[in-house]
């Protein structure tokens, strides 16, 4: 005969694993604390939708960028120019989708080089004590220098050679590209260094220490992973940062040549025929805005979901 305590324990249904349960991971977490941000995920429809239309719409359109017929030059927007002619007749859609690929290689390339550089002045000045001096002064040098005019001198002084060397495409590209990355590395690293300086205070940073860990290995497995959210928000911002410079080296005329018709460059072809025809003018530079705006709205998406106090709420 059952006791009463048994009689208890099999009267209560013990409760195994609830089916809909999801496995709740970090980025789990920060994607859904991104989609809260609704001007962050317009923003990433806007910019897909920019990047899908550079990437692929010119194998879809039916217009040549190059094609040059005088008869219909400067021609405002109509069904059969949807953006308008240039001075030499050529179909401004057509360009300005061949000009957005260029123009957002630019972006992501420059990025990539100012978010790798930054990332390791910042891990290497605030890991290592006695770099730390030295590199933060240096950082303080590039940001007391004037961005723009040194722009323009390396440019003259580089172009030529690395034209004959690389090619007039690949040299200006490469040359643009190194260019805004190595003068635009300084906010990264900072903003790492800050990181680095709290993280590597934590308990599981000296536990690693105390067993002998090589500090090479500390880096690349604690450090490294943990001030990534910061690194994450400066190269969403970068991308718009190297746009804009990019854009306004080709305003200036020495950016890309006019064989490849960056945003940029369209706006500095365009801009004496402002009277005559205002709309190939106005596209590129909606879509250097649209971009701008898109990533920079990303950026603030990015900070707050990387955020664990808000994720928490």
């Amino acid at each position: 005969m059952a006791t009463t305590r048994e009689r208890t324990e099999q009267q209560i249904p013990v409760e195994g694993p609830r089916v809909d349960e999801r496995h709740r991971s970090l980025w789990n977490d920060v994607w859904r604390q991104f989609k809260r941000h609704k001007g962050a995920m317009v923003s990433l429809v806007v910019l897909a939708i920019i990047v899908l239309a550079s990437v692929v719409g010119p194998f879809f359109f039916w217009y040549d960028p190059f094609a040059i017929d005088t008869s219909i030059s400067n021609q405002g927007p109509s069904a059969a120019h949807w953006m308008g002619t240039d001075q030499l007749g050529r179909d401004v859609m057509a360009r300005v989708l061949i000009g957005g690929r260029i123009s957002l290689a630019v972006g992501f390339a420059a990025m990539a080089v100012g978010v790798v550089l930054g990332t390791a002045v910042g891990i290497v000045a605030g890991f290592f004590r006695r770099l730390d001096g030295p590199l933060m002064r240096i950082t303080d040098l590039f940001l007391a220098l004037p961005i723009l005019p040194i722009l323009l001198v390396a440019i003259m002084l580089f172009r030529d050679p690395l034209k004959d060397a690389l090619g007039p495409s690949v040299g200006i590209f490469v040359l643009v590209v190194v260019i805004i990355g190595v003068t635009g590395w300084m906010q990264t690293a900072r903003v790492v260094r800050g990181e680095v300086l709290s993280v590597k205070e934590e308990e599981f940073v000296l536990a690693a220490h105390s067993i002998g860990t090589r500090k090479r290995n500390i880096v690349m497995r604690h450090i490294l992973p943990n001030v990534l959210s910061p690194v994450m928000v400066a190269a969403a911002l970068g991308v718009a940062v190297a746009i804009l410079t990019e854009s306004a080296l080709s305003f200036l005329g020495l950016g890309f040549p006019q064989e490849f018709p960056t945003w940029g460059r369209l706006v500095f072809d365009s801009r004496n025929y402002l009277s005559i025809n205002a709309a190939w003018m106005i596209w590129p530079g909606v879509l250097i805005s649209l971009t701008v705006l898109s990533v920079n709205f990303i950026g603030d998406g990015l900070r707050d979901a990387l955020d664990p106090r808000l994720r928490s709420r």
